[in-house]
């Protein structure tokens, strides 16, 4: 990534490492104990409430916590609760909302109504004050300062990890927690690969797929949800598996595709994903902390748990999404029709 940039966008990826830091240090602690408590509470169930980019965060958390700790993740509709006003059943389970600013009234009501309905409210919030976090039971503070660009980046980022770490006090997990503590230098190096081989495909594309399995999939939704609102490009995320349905029949000969990779039990479904979509004559990018299978390939650095590298994937991603969309004559900053907080009921 360029040492001098001109948005605030660039400047927020290359805070990200710091952010994260800043986190872990303040955070860390009181994140594990609340793990505790929440392994002694043994819930039958999580829920998540969420929009945006903090819902990529959320299903991140989803496919660690079914993963790692057994325990089924589900995403309601913050309308559920804001226009529906729908009754709950959430005996014995979790809420975790996930909001940068922590202002939207909806994901405030589904809280409110979950806490109602029986449920423990976790709220990971940005900004302390905010209605969401005065009113939960327990509150992760991402101390990620400021973000001056609408497109969220290491608010996002920092929020994953909080989740994650979570995750690694809940299930007792030294392996996760060695690996979280050590994110912040192996986000610094992440930042020093070059993915500008992407840059010139995507630049010219007027769409793209993102695909992924597992931790890796809400990462490439992600990924597609940051190319349309910063390089109004259309983009579309797909597990793996699912692209292999309908979508296929769109691509044609150069059709970019971004492919993150991890190193875990979805390695060589995703290698037979690749190689077919290869087949289909996409231009495939094989997104990975290793080498490639074959053809083309963005590295990411290790991070030591195959749950947190597309972590590293994501934050890479983000310098390739700044630079595409001033390639493309594009303000990552103010994308035209959006603002940084989204208050929608």
């Amino acid at each position: 990534m360029a040492e001098q940039t001109a948005t605030h966008m660039a400047d927020e990826i290359r805070e990200t490492p710091s952010a994260v830091a800043r986190l872990l240090d303040r955070e860390g602690a009181a994140i594990a104990r609340l793990g505790a408590t929440i392994r002694a509470r043994e819930p039958s169930v999580i829920v998540t409430c969420a929009r945006g980019s903090s819902d990529n965060a959320a299903a991140y958390f989803k496919y660690l916590s079914e993963i790692l700790l057994g325990v089924p993740v589900a995403s309601i509709g913050p309308s559920v609760a804001s226009l529906y006003r729908a009754p709950l059943k959430l005996k014995n389970a979790v809420v975790v909302s996930v909001s940068q600013s922590g202002q939207s009234p909806d994901i405030v009501a589904l809280q409110a109504a979950a806490q109602e309905a029986g449920a423990f409210s976790i709220a990971v919030v940005n900004q302390e004050d905010s209605p969401l976090a005065k009113t939960a039971d327990a509150v992760i503070p991402l101390h990620a300062g400021p973000e001056r660009s609408v497109a969220a980046t290491k608010s996002c980022l920092a929020s994953a990890i909080a989740l994650a770490a979570l995750v690694a006090g809940w299930g007792d997990d030294a392996a996760l927690r060695d690996a979280i503590a050590a994110l912040p230098q192996t986000l610094a190096e992440t930042l020093r690969n070059d993915w500008d081989a992407a840059l010139p495909v995507l630049v010219s594309a007027t769409s793209a797929y993102v695909v992924g399995r597992g931790p890796a999939l809400p990462v490439a939704a992600e990924a597609a949800l940051k190319l349309k609102e910063t390089a109004v490009l259309h983009a579309e995320a797909f597990s793996s598996a699912e692209v292999m349905h309908g979508p296929l029949q769109l691509l044609n000969a150069g059709f970019p595709v971004l492919a993150f990779s991890q190193a875990d039990a979805s390695r060589e479904a995703m290698r037979g994903s690749i190689e077919r979509l290869r087949a289909a004559k996409a231009r495939v990018f094989e997104i990975s902390t290793g080498a490639a299978t074959t053809g083309e390939h963005l590295r990411a650095a290790a991070t030591g748990h195959t749950a947190l590298d597309p972590l590293a994937m994501l934050l890479s991603f983000y310098a390739l999404a700044e630079k595409t969309s001033l390639a493309r004559g594009f303000e990552p900053d103010r994308p035209s029709l959006l603002r940084k907080v989204t208050e929608t009921i």
